[in-house]
C-alpha cells in the first residue's frame, strides 16, 4: 500500500463517518457542519484520484457555496428550536433505518463485485481535465445541469415564503 492509497483510505473512512454524522444528528447546524466535513474528504478522494479539476469544483461549489445557501436556509427558517413531546412510536425512523441498511447492502454488493477479480479500473486519458469536465457538462449532461440549477432556485424561494409567513 502506497501513500495516495492511505490517504485514500483515511478519506474514505472520515468521509462515510461524517455522511453518517449528517444523517444521525438531531441538530440541523450540526448536519451542514457533517457535510462540509464530507465534501472536503470527496475533493480529498478526488485529488488522489487525479481528478485534480473536479476536487477544486468540489471544494468552490459544494463546500463554499452551497453550504453557505444551506445555513442561510437553517438560519432563515430557524428549525433548530425544541421538539414536542413523544405521543407514540415513531415509526419513520424505522423504516428509514432499514431503507438505509437496504441501501447499504445494495451499494456494498456493486462495490466489492468488480473487486474479485484482479482487473483494476482505470482511467482515460484526459479524465479531470476542465476541457473533458466542460464538454461532458455541456453536452451530455446540459439538461441535468440546468434542473439542477432550477431546483436549487425553488429550495430557496420556497425556504424563504416559509420564513416570511412566520413572521408577525
Amino acid at each position: 500500500m502506497n501513500g495516495n492509497e492511505l490517504v485514500f483510505g483515511i478519506a474514505a473512512v472520515i468521509a462515510v463517518l461524517s455522511a453518517l454524522g449528517v444523517v444521525v444528528s438531531r441538530s440541523a447546524v450540526r448536519s451542514a457542519l457533517c457535510l462540509v466535513v464530507t465534501f472536503f474528504c470527496l475533493a480529498v478522494l478526488y485529488f488522489t484520484l487525479q481528478g485534480e479539476m473536479l476536487g477544486v469544483i468540489q471544494i468552490a461549489v459544494y463546500a463554499g457555496a452551497i453550504m453557505v445557501l444551506f445555513l442561510f436556509v437553517i438560519m432563515l427558517l430557524d428549525s433548530g428550536g425544541g421538539q414536542g413531546g413523544e405521543e407514540g412510536t415513531d415509526w419513520k425512523r424505522y423504516w428509514g433505518l432499514a431503507a438505509g441498511v437496504a441501501l447499504a447492502m445494495i451499494i456494498l454488493a456493486y462495490v466489492l463485485s468488480p473487486l474479485q477479480g484482479e482487473t483494476r479500473p482505470f482511467a482515460p486519458e484526459g479524465y479531470g481535465s476542465p476541457h473533458a469536465i466542460g464538454r461532458a457538462l455541456f453536452s451530455t449532461y446540459t439538461w441535468p445541469f440546468e434542473t439542477v440549477s432550477v431546483l436549487l432556485m425553488l429550495g430557496v424561494v420556497g425556504s424563504v415564503l416559509l420564513a416570511k409567513r412566520r413572521l408577525p
